[in-house]
């Protein structure tokens, strides 16, 4: 006869055996080493701000052409001896900018410069082992997210390119006989606006780590798609600013013209078009670039009003505070920008200049980011 058993013994027994429910199943086998790898992503971004800063010194100081050479491995070394210093010093009297405007240097007036060139490409060479050590190193350990191994390539790729741009830009400068004492700014403008691509890109990809795969599929939901083609549209009229920015420094275009809101008493600048062929006047002629920074400067203006004003009728706070951020920081450019101007683009001016345009290009691009991943928050006032 088999023993009975209790009915209640049975549902327990039954219950007990019933797998917990797990949660953010999301997330399983994608979380990765989100945080160390946001870290890793943070570090870098700094490195990147300090390059740009030393790049943006490097040509208020006239160094970029003191090196005449690429030698992305073996340049790290700088001269060790006074005969290779002379050495160094023996090629750069071989250039235009020597033979025109520099045969007043000594060999200490050359180390100088030599040192800013020298710090700068070093600069980017820390940063690329720095990626290196950092991607190869959460590949071994198999700690890269899902889908995150390409993006974090891309960037590694980005930097390669930015040092094969930036020889493209020294080698416009380095010439002999054709009486050319600076970098084409064009290319400085392509140098320094490939600078900002990356920053925008890393910034993007701190952005995503810092919330959790789950928690940004909900946000996509979310995503208030007016104020991100807004957001978008803000960030790439920012980006052209930033160049025509590059295209000023390229010149000295911003100690050409030093009244405002006037250009030498009028509207438009005089010979504005004194250069031929016509077109090289939108590159060379300091007047008109200078003019047309000035006019994209106030639609850029009158665009950042409309997306703040737009901004403000986010369901979202923490959306509406990015937009207003972004807006702040845009004022205090264009206020620093006017003094930059009357000041005649003073070195500590024209650098805090550009380091306001790097917070101001992030803040613009933290909006857009929060356009289309809202911070989702309660009733309560608690974030989601």
């Amino acid at each position: 006869m088999s023993q009975k058993r209790n009915i209640f013994e049975e549902v327990g027994e039954q219950k007990a055996s019933n797998p917990t429910p797990q949660g953010g199943m999301i997330d399983q086998g994608r979380g990765g080493a989100r945080r160390g790898i946001r870290a890793w992503l943070m570090v870098l971004f700094a490195m990147v701000v300090v390059m740009v800063v030393v790049g943006g010194l490097t040509r208020l100081t006239d160094s970029g052409l003191s090196i005449t050479e690429w030698r992305p491995v073996t340049g790290a070394i700088p001269p060790l001896s006074e005969a290779d210093w002379q050495a160094e010093f023996d090629k750069y009297k071989q250039i235009d900018q020597w033979a025109i405007d520099n045969q007043w240097m000594t060999l200490e007036d050359f180390k100088f410069i030599y040192w800013w060139e020298w710090g700068h490409r070093q600069i980017g060479r820390v940063i690329g082992l720095v990626w290196a050590i950092g991607f190869f190193g959460f590949l071994a350990a198999r700690k890269i997210p899902v889908g995150w191994t390409g993006r974090l390539l891309f960037i590694g790729g980005l930097g390669g390119l930015q040092g094969a741009v930036g020889w493209w830009m020294v080698a416009s400068g380095v010439t002999s006989g054709e009486g050319v004492t600076t970098v084409a700014s064009y290319r400085l403008a392509t140098h320094l606006g490939l600078a900002f691509v990356i920053l925008g890109f890393i910034a993007w990809y701190i952005m995503l780590l810092g919330r959790e795969e789950r928690e940004l599929m909900q946000a996509r939901r979310q995503k208030e798609a007016r104020l991100f083609g807004i957001a978008t549209g803000w960030l790439h009229l920012t980006f052209l600013q930033i160049l025509l920015g590059a295209l000023v420094a390229g010149i000295d275009a911003g100690r050409s013209f030093t009244d405002w809101p006037l250009m030498m008493g009028q509207f438009f600048p005089p010979e504005a078009f004194s250069i031929t062929p016509l077109w090289k006047n939108f590159f060379e002629n300091p007047g008109l670039v200078q003019f047309i920074h000035r006019i994209v400067g106030y639609l850029l203006l009158g665009y950042s009003i409309m997306a703040v004003l737009r901004g403000r009728g986010s369901a979202h706070g923490a959306t509406r505070a990015a937009f207003l951020a972004g807006f702040i920081a845009l004022i205090a450019q264009v206020v620093l920008g006017i003094y930059t101007v009357v000041t005649a683009a003073p070195w500590n001016v024209a650098i805090v200049h550009q380091l306001l345009a790097i917070l101001v290009f992030t803040l613009i691009l933290r909006a857009r980011f929060l356009a289309a991943h809202p911070r989702v928050t309660s009733i309560r006032g608690v974030s989601k």
